[in-house]
């Protein structure tokens, strides 16, 4: 069973009764839009109840399931977004839930999941583990089970999203969409339809964890049984059956961006735009700023979700500093006598850089007796002050290399 515009109309005015489920805004950024050369527009979605898109597609599902009373309890299996969906919606419709989850989900997402109402049970170590869990509990009487992707109902939700987009933004051209497995986009590329032009559907996974590429190379759904990337919200390792035949279908394109890449667009957001999402979010936007994708006209990237916990945002932010040597870690050689340290201290503070952490080294194979390595990790405004620092401490006679993390 396929999934039509009517499907995603009807969904729509389903959930034009829920007063949480909320129509999100667009911005206009003419900062990104100088950067690639076209006229931008972020639809911020992260601003939807549960932080992401998808109560739209989890409420068209669970409420269907109530008003037929088919269930008294529903099940699902989440890395975390769809969990907060499911969790909500049933809620709101006087269902229970049962919720499992990666042992590696994101704390956030486990305690916003509970806070909606659901249980949660920890199962595994990736999205596949946990799914099969939920499966097999699903089989129990008075049970339904809400696929976070693999349902005409969910994809439908989804599709609201681009129905809405095209009401915001009538003259689009081109809309960027995450895929993880694939119900956001292919419920966007279903709404597209209704637009009164061709519109341009671009797809975007993380390059560790994609499966659409060689899934439309080889014809058929191919697995990624180890997804491994920043971006969790899309790390599900695989697409069904059901949304590989409609991005085949609707979608023109798909690219991959590695978690580098999701680190830099996840920083170049928050400080340019203001706006804290999550890896899967930001990948939207990654293609654009590393030139993967080229883009003209009226472009929309969705900016889906933005439940990042602050472990995982540090980390995120750590990597995008370290791509931009504003967090760098120098060896320097020295002679291993009392005031050295001062002295760099003083020579690496002048240029407005913080020591965020320093030690001495006498350990390395080939060290010469009353030498030293000092290791210091650094925090600089910019590129340029770093090579500033260098250029200081080797004019002063000192060795000095980068440590490039591996």
């Amino acid at each position: 069973m396929t999934v039509s515009l009517d499907d995603v109309r009807a969904a729509r005015e389903r959930l034009a009764d829920v007063e949480r489920i909320r129509e999100t805004p667009v911005r206009h950024s003419a900062t990104l839009g100088d950067q690639v050369g076209a006229d931008v527009w972020l639809k911020l979605e992260h601003f939807q109840k549960t932080g992401s898109f998808k109560p739209r597609g989890a409420y068209n599902r669970i409420c269907q399931i109530a008003e037929r009373d088919e269930a008294d309890r529903v099940v699902a299996a989440s890395a975390g977004n769809h969990a907060q969906g499911v969790a909500f919606a049933a809620t709101e419709c006087g269902l229970e839930s049962l919720v499992f989850m990666p042992e590696t989900a994101p704390q956030a997402k486990i305690d916003a999941t509970r806070g909606y109402g659901a249980t949660v049970e920890l199962r595994g170590e990736t999205f596949a583990e946990a799914m099969a869990a939920a499966k097999t509990r699903a089989d129990e009487p008075g049970t339904a089970f809400v696929h976070a992707y693999d349902d005409p109902d969910v994809i439908a939700g989804q599709g609201t999203l681009g129905l809405e987009l095209l009401e915001q933004v009538p003259d689009l051209d081109t809309v960027i969409v995450p895929i993880g497995g694939g119900g956001l986009i292919s419920g966007v590329a279903t709404a597209m339809q209704a637009a009164d032009h061709d519109v341009r559907v671009v797809g975007v996974q993380a390059e560790a964890a994609a499966t659409a590429p060689q899934s439309l190379q080889k014809g058929e759904p191919v697995e990624n049984e180890t997804p491994d990337t920043i971006a969790d919200g899309i790390a599900t390792g695989s697409l069904s059956d059901r949304t590989f035949e409609i991005i085949q279908e609707r979608v023109d394109e798909v690219v991959t961006v590695d978690d580098t890449e999701i680190a830099n667009a996840t920083l170049w957001l928050l400080e340019r735009t203001k706006q804290m999402v999550e890896g899967a979010a930001a990948a939207s936007v990654a293609p654009m700023l590393s030139e993967e994708l080229d883009v003209e006209g009226t472009v929309v990237p969705l900016l889906c979700g933005g439940n990042i916990d602050i472990a995982t945002l540090q980390d995120v932010l750590t990597r995008a500093l370290v791509d931009r040597r504003q967090f760098v870690t120098l060896r320097i050689r020295i002679d291993d006598r009392p005031g050295v340290l001062g002295e760099l201290a003083t020579m690496i503070g002048s240029h407005d850089t913080n020591i965020r952490s320093v030690r001495h080294d006498r350990s390395e194979q080939g060290l010469p007796i009353g030498e030293a390595d000092i290791v210091a990790r650094l925090t600089t405004p910019s590129e340029t002050a770093i090579e500033r620092v260098i250029e200081d401490i080797e004019g002063a006679g000192y060795t000095v290399r980068e440590v490039v993390p591996r």
